[in-house]
């Protein structure tokens, strides 16, 4: 069984290219005027970054029930399944059956002591002992053993016909027990109190056992409930009981604080509690595990939170072990998940990224998107495809090169930009149009592609109008090259536009010598002009708008099924018209301008924007304004428009800033030559997931936050903004705040983290 992390290899393989922690970078040479702010600068040094391996037993979901999990002194990882003991060694994948024939069943708890290398296993028929390399049944008990505990004193067996301590021969009654003390048989867990006693979790209760007494605790003011899975000592010796209802703390008979969703949370169902060797209590319950600090530090400030596929098997946690290492070993339903930490820096990440970028995310002739996962979540099954948005998506990648190159001179950043405009200079080409250009294209050999053409009968499109009056019937999306060499798509929206002109505008600031300055300025005019020529409406092949690209003020300020679009779509005109003016000089984009502000009032809708009604505000709108910004700061010169296009920005990033989107503070902080907002920034990028898995993420399960539907009133969303590590791979068109969705099919592309990171580097915010 090897194992089925999604970029466990590469990312293995790319550290031991990177050698030391400290890798060697291009010299940055950064072009920004802005004014230094020591405060708002971060200083790259090594961070942890957590990954996920997984590691199923076998295709048996018996064998996949891990109940227990213990890593040993060479390293090994021993799990109890349903099914039987297991071992994987240490640097292999596979697992091994430790008990089979008679003996192979039900097993229920493995523990290793790593001061004699000793691991002893907890079977339905009795307790085992492997040393030396020898497995060995010990007598003295009777099975089954449901829980093991290695304490100075020996080595206790649990199960519900009783307690045992190992006297290094056999097992025999401690003498607590001998006297007559009772104990639970519901045995969940079991420790070591450090001074000769035990403290045992069962469904009856909290009890503490020693030579002199046994107490028990089940009342609320000692613990939340009396149903106790998992209990854990501190690095202050206060005691951890977790189980239903959440997490007690408590002091010798005092509790200190009780965790529960209130403070972080997920679920009222606790399975289990474990001490890190940095100090951090790891509790896992029925919907992930969250790790918290030692009592003594506000758990709610500072506790992290891993669930959904992209971290473990399965969100139901049964038990967690350490290695040497610090890494966590987590038992499942679905088999082991290794929660693996290494130290890098952000520019290690970026390489790592950069590798992944080129590997799978680009293709012919040069277009950055995601690919598809023929095996959901199998990255080695991944092939090419199509997306909607592949003009704007690689419009945000030549952006990033073209901030990579201004910020370090590399020429094969500013060799990428050049194929990345060669791209989307083709998309309007390849129509064989005045102006008019393609969302994507694909190799006129493939066989399949999203959207493909289709009709409308008379009943369909009679239903679609109602439903939405302005919906256009696009029977034929896909169209084939004069050369045959490929196959465009039509119907072509404003967000393209937007990511189109985005891209251009960089190119052309940061990168492009004169030679191509001329190329750019030729494209923009032509498909600006092809916009004024049409009155401001994108016209596709057959002579009519696409279905989003519509711009003019016919629609814009007379059609009132155009008013949800109206502030978005003037903002985005303007924004059209002053860069083609701006790069050009030609008068007659000015004048154009000029005219949709007086006798439009362009300026006027624009100013709309941040009072957008609910109903209509979507996500993506947003980012759509978040490219224009740079054009409409750097290119006005007129001073009462440049004053309110500085006080638009600034309102918007004042609503937008809860949503810690390091695009949009890099943008904020390029158009206004600020700096801010550099700490969520970093956050973002340093939590961001190495696995760009489109897992599925579902917050609905959980319990320490509310539903609400702000700040889009159509979606579901979150009370509190997750961090990178527990949302939907990002792609900044996504509302950040969403509730669930995914799609394990899908990997995304990783310009959403390096084109902020480059923005970064260049703004001399990351250093």
């Amino acid at each position: 069984m090897s194992v089925t992390t999604p970029f466990g290899p590469l990312f293995k393989n790319w550290l031991r290219l990177s050698g030391s922690i400290l890798v060697v970078c291009f010299v940055c040479t950064c072009k920004s005027t802005q004014t230094q702010d020591s405060s708002a600068v971060y200083k790259d040094t090594p961070f942890w970054q957590e990954y996920h391996e997984a590691y199923p037993i076998s295709a048996n979901p018996e064998e996949n029930e891990v109940r227990s999990i213990a890593v040993d002194k060479a390293q090994n990882v021993w799990v109890a399944t349903a099914s039987g003991i297991f071992i994987k060694k240490a640097n292999e994948a596979n697992w091994t059956s430790m008990l089979n024939g008679e003996s192979k069943g039900p097993a229920f708890s493995v523990a290793a002591d790593t001061t004699t290398n000793d691991v002893w296993l907890g079977n339905w028929d009795g307790i085992y002992r492997y040393k030396n390399a020898t497995l060995e049944k010990i007598t003295g008990v009777t099975g089954p053993i449901s829980a093991i505990c290695i304490a100075k004193e020996g080595v206790y067996a649990l199960g519900p016909n009783g307690i045992w301590l190992f006297n290094g021969q056999t097992f025999s009654k401690p003498q607590a027990t001998k006297e007559g003390y009772q104990l639970p048989r519901s045995i969940r867990d079991v420790i070591s109190d450090n001074e000769g006693g035990l403290w045992i979790a069962s469904d009856v209760g909290l009890y503490h056992t020693s030579p002199k007494a046994t107490q028990f605790y089940r009342n609320k003011e000692y613990v939340i409930s009396g149903y106790i899975k998992g209990i854990a000592l501190d690095s202050n010796q206060n005691l951890w009981a977790g189980g239903l209802g959440g997490v007690s703390v408590l002091k010798k008979e005092l509790k200190l604080r009780e965790i529960t969703p209130k403070q972080g949370l997920p679920t009222v169902f606790v399975t289990c509690v474990e001490n890190a060797p940095d100090g951090k209590l790891w509790i896992g319950t029925e919907q992930g595990v969250v790790r918290y600090p030692p009592y003594g530090n506000p758990p709610d400030s500072t506790y992290s939170m891993l669930f959904s596929r992209r971290w473990l098997l399965d969100d139901h946690v049964n038990d967690i072990a350490f290695d040497n290492a610090g890494n966590a070993w987590v038992a499942t339903p679905k088999g082991v998940s290794a929660i693996k930490k290494r130290q890098i820096t952000l520019a290690q990440k970026n390489d790592f990224f950069m590798d992944v970028l080129m590997k799978r995310h680009i293709r012919a002739p040069w277009i950055a998107g995601q690919c598809h996962l023929r095996i959901a979540g199998d990255i080695t099954s991944w092939q090419p495809e199509d997306d909607d948005n592949d003009g704007e998506y690689t419009g945000n990648y030549l952006a990033m090169e073209s901030f990579r190159y201004a910020a370090t001179k590399n020429p094969v950043a500013k060799e990428n930009a050049r194929k990345a405009f060669g791209f989307l200079k083709q998309l309007q080409e390849v129509t064989d149009t005045e102006g008019f250009f393609a969302r994507t294209i694909v190799p006129s050999s493939w066989s399949f592609v999203h959207d493909g053409n289709r009709a409308f009968t008379a009943r369909q499109l009679a239903d679609e109008q109602v439903k939405e009056p302005r919906f256009k019937p696009v029977e034929i999306r896909w169209r084939k090259s004069k050369d045959g060499k490929w196959l465009w798509k039509g119907d072509t929206s404003s967000d393209e536009m937007c990511g189109h002109i985005f891209g251009y505008f960089f190119y052309y600031e940061l990168v492009a010598d004169e030679a191509e300055r001329v190329i750019i300025r030729k494209h923009v005019s032509r498909i600006v002009d092809y916009l004024i020529k049409h009155n401001f409406n994108f016209i596709d092949i057959d002579g009519k708008p696409t279905r989003w690209s519509v711009w003019s003020p016919e629609q814009l300020n007379r059609d009132p099924e155009w008013a949800p679009d109206q502030s978005q779509n003037s903002m985005e005109m303007l924004a059209f018209l002053k860069f083609a003016h701006h790069i050009t000089k030609d008068e007659k984009y000015q004048k154009q301008y000029l005219r949709l502000i007086k006798e439009e009032h362009y300026l006027d809708n624009m100013a709309q924007v941040p009072n957008q009604n609910r109903a209509w505000f979507i996500y993506f709108d947003t980012m759509l304004q978040a490219y224009l910004y740079p054009i409409l700061l750097k290119c006005e010169t007129d001073p009462e428009k440049l004053a309110f296009y500085q006080k638009h920005i600034d309102d918007w990033f004042l609503k937008r800033k809860d949503d810690h989107n390091p695009l949009i503070n890099f943008i904020y902080c390029y158009s206004r030559q600020k700096q801010a907002a550099i700490t969520n920034s970093v956050d973002f990028l340093k939590d961001t997931p190495l696995d760009l898995v489109d897992w599925h993420i579902d917050h609905t399960k959980r319990e320490d936050i509310q539903l609400v539907r702000s700040i889009v009133l159509d979606e579901q969303q979150v009370s509190k903004l997750p961090p990178a590590s527990i949302r939907k791979t990002v792609r900044w068109d996504k509302n950040p705040w969403d509730a669930k969705g995914g799609d394990p099919q899908v990997e995304r592309e990783p310009v959403f983290w390096l084109l902020p990171y480059w923005m970064g580097r260049y703004l001399n915010m990351i250093q």
